[in-house]
């Protein structure tokens, strides 16, 4: 069996350069046990205009990405604080 694995999108990336170290790490942590537990868990469905998009929380952030099980592969395409997130999924969906 292949391993999932994730990539960012720029927009992701941008999101994530905006997070202090201990933050930034704690989101990397999360990601690294996302795609090795994907299996097992039930991801949280965006709705909407961003129907086809997951959720996962890390405190007060939100990492907002796309799951393409063909490819085993996560991309990572918003993080953010939650208000700030939606706000802008909202604007720009």
């Amino acid at each position: 069996m292949s391993k999932w694995r994730f990539v960012i999108t720029p927009e992701g990336e941008n999101g994530l350069d905006k997070l202090d170290t201990k933050t930034r790490v704690w989101v990397v942590n999360k990601l690294e046990w996302l795609v090795n537990n994907l299996e097992n868990i039930s991801p949280l469905p965006l709705g909407g205009l961003w129907r086809g998009f997951f959720k996962s929380r890390v405190g007060k952030w939100r990492i907002i990405y796309e799951i393409e099980h063909g490819k085993q592969l996560v991309t990572i395409h918003q993080v953010g604080l939650r208000d700030k997130i939606y706000r802008r999924l909202r604007k720009n969906g």
